[in-house]
């Protein structure tokens, strides 16, 4: 049991170690900050809430039973790569070309905003893909084809880190998106304008990575 109890440590080790970097809350804050510019910050407080548990059942459910999904639709990982690197890249583009003059000061009336717009909002294009891309679902599912061989054992156990590693991820995402306005009051309007066009030029490179890590893996599964 002890041996069981360790592997599944290791295991939740492993996966926030894979996952955290590819997320990157943290990095996806300014982005955050720009896509929800025209919300008060209690909706923003609502959407971190919604996007960390969207992230998490996302993650969750492509570890557990990813795999099964793409193979039931017939769907291969790269695939996933390229559909996902070009939706980002698209997220990633259009947040590079946003003008600046569009920004709202912080005493503009905001409108009302409807909870379930809110809903569909924070799961595209803030959940998928921002926070939980192409990237992170196919580290996710392929973390999840190779889970048997970490544990060996046919119980409940197993599941754990499927369950922690990726809470732990959704707990960094809550606590960055939460505190991210924050962060921009504290940095200054410039500096986050600097910030937000690096981190889009940055997201349009990710998702020219995935889309080549995509294209490449295909490529390579052709018959010679």
């Amino acid at each position: 049991m002890n041996d069981q109890l360790i592997d599944v440590v290791k295991s939740c080790i492993l996966i926030l170690g894979a996952l955290f970097p590819i997320v990157n809350p943290l990095g996806n804050s300014p982005i955050f900050l720009g896509l929800t510019r025209d919300y008060s910050t209690s909706e923003r407080n609502l959407l971190s809430r919604k996007i960390a548990v969207n992230g998490f059942i996302l993650m969750v459910v492509s570890i557990l039973i990813g795999t099964h999904i793409l193979r039931f639709s017939g769907i291969s990982v790269p695939v996933v790569q390229v559909g996902g690197g070009l939706v980002v890249i698209s997220t990633g583009w259009a947040m590079l070309n946003q003008k600046a003059d569009a920004r709202k000061s912080a005493d503009a009336p905001r409108q009302n905003i409807d909870r379930e717009d809110l809903s569909a909002r924070a799961f595209y294009p803030l959940t998928l893909p921002l926070t939980v891309g192409p990237g992170s679902i196919s580290v996710a599912i392929t973390l999840g084809a190779n889970a048997p061989h970490y544990y060996g054992v046919k119980d409940l156990l197993p599941i754990l880190p499927a369950v922690i590693g990726p809470g732990l991820v959704a707990v960094t995402i809550y606590l960055s998106y939460r505190f991210a306005e924050r962060l921009a009051e504290l940095l200054g309007e410039t500096a986050m304008s600097v910030i937000l066009r690096l981190s889009s030029f940055i997201l349009v490179c990710i998702g020219v990575q995935i889309l080549w890590n995509g294209i490449e893996a295909l490529l390579k599964s052709m018959p010679g």
